[in-house]
Formats: C-alpha cells, sequence, structure tokens
C-alpha cells in the first residue's frame, strides 16, 4: 500500500523534467538531438538532488541549471554566438567567494560581460551571511543557487578564475586561468565576509577594464 502512495511523488519530478526537456528540445532544434538534451536536463537534476536538503523546486532549478549548461555547451562548439567575454567563477562550495565574484561582474559589468559559477564540491545553500554581504551593496542573490562544476561551462569560458578549488578545473587551450587567493567566508563573521565582498570587488572592476579596454594594434 505504502509503495502505490509513494508513487505519484516519484513521477512528478520525472514529468515536470519530461516537460522542461521537450521545451528546450525545441529551443536547441537542430543544434543538440533530443536524447542530448533529456540527457542534460535528468543529469542536472540528479547533480543538485546530490546536495540539495530541501527539493521544493528543484525541478525548477534544474531546468535553469540545463539551459545554462546546454547554451554552453552550444557556444564551445561554435553553435551559439559568443557577443561578449564569458568569465567562469570557481571555488569550492559556490556558496561564497565564486557566488559574490560572478554577481558583482555581471553587476558591474551589465552586458558587457557574461558570468557564470560554479563549485568543485557544492554546498546545498549559499552562505546567509554572504547574502546579507551582497544585499547591503544592493545586490540580490535569492534566485542563485549552488551548482557543480561541469566540463561544459568550463569549455565555453574565455576567462576562469579559481579561488581556492586547487586543480578542479579543466585546463583548456587558448583560455586565460588566474587564481585568485582570498579567504573563505565560511563560518566567518559579517565583517570578514565585508572584508572579502571588497576585495572581489576591486579585482572584478580591474578584470572588467581589462576584458573591455580595446587593444591598440
Amino acid at each position: 500500500m505504502s509503495e502505490h502512495r509513494a508513487q505519484p511523488e516519484l513521477l512528478m519530478p520525472q514529468a515536470v523534467l519530461s516537460h522542461t526537456t521537450a521545451e528546450l528540445s525545441a529551443k536547441y532544434t537542430g543544434v543538440f538531438s533530443p536524447q542530448t538534451v533529456e540527457r542534460y536536463v535528468f543529469e542536472s537534476y540528479a547533480a543538485l538532488r546530490r546536495t540539495a536538503k530541501i527539493h521544493t523546486h528543484l525541478t525548477s532549478l534544474a531546468g535553469r541549471f540545463a539551459a545554462d549548461r546546454l547554451t554552453a555547451l552550444a557556444q564551445s562548439q561554435g553553435a551559439a554566438p559568443k557577443d561578449v567575454p564569458e568569465v567562469l567563477f570557481i571555488c569550492v562550495h559556490n556558496a561564497g567567494r565564486s557566488q559574490m565574484a560572478a554577481a558583482l561582474l555581471a553587476h558591474r559589468g551589465g552586458r558587457l560581460v557574461h558570468v557564470r559559477s560554479a563549485g568543485s564540491a557544492p554546498t546545498h545553500e549559499i552562505n546567509p551571511t554572504v547574502v546579507q554581504a551582497m544585499t547591503e551593496v544592493g545586490i540580490d542573490l535569492g534566485a542563485e543557487f549552488p551548482k557543480p562544476l561541469t566540463d561544459d561551462v568550463v569549455a565555453a569560458a574565455d576567462v576562469v578564475v579559481s579561488m581556492g578549488c586547487g586543480d578542479a578545473c579543466t585546463i583548456y587551450p587558448g583560455k586565460r586561468y588566474l587564481d585568485w587567493e582570498l579567504d573563505d567566508p565560511d563560518g566567518q563573521p559579517l565583517d570578514e565576509v565585508r572584508r572579502v565582498r571588497d576585495d572581489l570587488d576591486t579585482r572584478v572592476r580591474q578584470l572588467l577594464t581589462e576584458l573591455t579596454t580595446p587593444v591598440l594594434s
């Protein structure tokens, strides 16, 4: 009897993910097969489910994650345009430094850059103190979530900025790799997180200048 009651709960995520697969397959008609899209959607769901403490809205987040990964894959294969530099920020948990850096660069750069972030061992939520520190400077991280590092987003990036995650990132020729040494805000008081935030903001501003300044021949 209990097995029959559990069945609808098991089918619900699959139904939502199948609907997401159909929508993304239509978007990428002629670029990726429906089978590839389906694999990305269900793999993305499984990857997020491994770290999620609460599964509410997990299918929606998986859809967003899969869509971004498919865009990155299309970019790396030359099937989607790259109109601006692509920057990828990586830390261990994708809950502090990489989230702050990505949000700051997106805020400062606007449409001049496109930003992604990921973690080599992502946790289940963004550090609440990090969220508070970013809110203080007018940046809302409420819609963001930790994401695992995948090869497709690395392949699509022009600049990969690592912060304390060692050799987790695949090395591709022709890309710019930076290693920013910053303290991990995990478990730190608000004043310390603010210091890391401001340090990141200085580095992000410099990177944005480098990415958007024309090279004189």
